[in-house]
């Protein structure tokens, strides 16, 4: 059997990208209320209060896709990633509510990094293994957004996932994923404590922690500091730009593990050239 041009196989990662980010769009919507759902009957055991259970919302893999509104399941047809949010022009077929935005974006954003990571590893495992980092991360980044949680659910999975392929090495070697996993969660959780105790507020959430402990863990410790350093620019790009259009208030919280993800990824795929950049361009190389 012959071998696909490369420009194939990204082509065909863009495609899986989005059929894949279809699947995330339902993870980021329907994981976090079953996650709520579980706390509130934790909660009533816990205090022995004896109420009708209150049942499950849908699951993420058994029950089909339906619009959020009328509850109409959707046809094969509306479930085309991208295509099938356009037939319908952004709206139900049912019941004639906007769709969100949420899940084009989504669908989009997972088939162009999927054709990257393609591009970048080839259609190799590693490869392979870069395709569900990003995929975890555009799951956690949409979930964070939308209720400012990062469930550990898929921080602990991508945590352990990056020390066990640094047991092959695949990325980095076993004694440095787990010395990054520890800078990383320590780091994040150092300036956690240090703002508590000076304003008396929480600047951040411990998933914050764990993420970048993961992070650590496929990257190595030479990339914390970049990656702090990239996700605080972009956060306070994106954070002025949103006060700036007076579409956030300077109260209001803003979830910051996003940010993480994206200077997270944009280090994985292109770290060591913008290491590079940085030290000619200051000229200690």
């Amino acid at each position: 059997m012959p071998e696909l041009p490369f420009a194939v196989w990204i082509a065909l990662a863009a495609v899986l990208g989005l059929l894949v980010g279809s699947f995330l769009n339902v993870v980021i919507l329907r994981l976090p209320e079953r996650m709520a759902a579980a706390w509130r009957r934790e909660a009533r055991d816990v205090l022995e209060i004896h109420a009708d259970a209150e049942p499950l919302p849908p699951g993420i893999v058994r029950e089909p896709s339906h619009c959020p509104h009328c509850k109409h399941p959707l046809s094969a047809l509306d479930n085309i990633p991208l295509l099938g949010w356009l037939l319908l022009g952004g709206r139900c077929r049912y019941c004639k509510t906007a769709i969100s935005i949420q899940y084009p974006l989504v669908e989009l954003l997972s088939g162009v990094l999927s054709a990257v990571i393609v591009w970048k590893f080839g259609p190799t495992w590693t490869g392979l293994a870069g395709l569900g980092f990003t995929w975890t991360l555009i799951a956690l980044s949409g979930i964070d957004f939308r209720t400012q949680l990062l469930p550990d659910q898929l921080t602990f999975p991508l945590l352990w996932l990056g020390l066990l392929l640094s047991l092959l090495p695949m990325f980095i070697d076993a004694p440095t994923a787990i010395l990054a996993a520890a800078i990383g969660y320590l780091s994040l959780w150092s300036v956690y404590w240090a703002f508590k105790l000076l304003t008396g507020k929480e600047g951040m959430g411990h998933g914050d922690f764990k993420l970048l402990a993961a992070l650590g863990a496929w990257m190595g410790p030479i990339a914390i500091l970049p990656i702090v350093l990239l996700s605080s620019l972009i956060g306070a790009v994106v954070g002025g730009s949103l006060i700036a259009l007076r579409k956030h208030e300077r109260d209001i919280p803003m979830p910051f593990g996003p940010f993480i993800a994206a200077a997270g990824w944009v280090w994985f795929v292109a770290g060591p050239n913008l290491l590079d950049g940085y030290l000619h361009l200051t000229g200690m190389r």
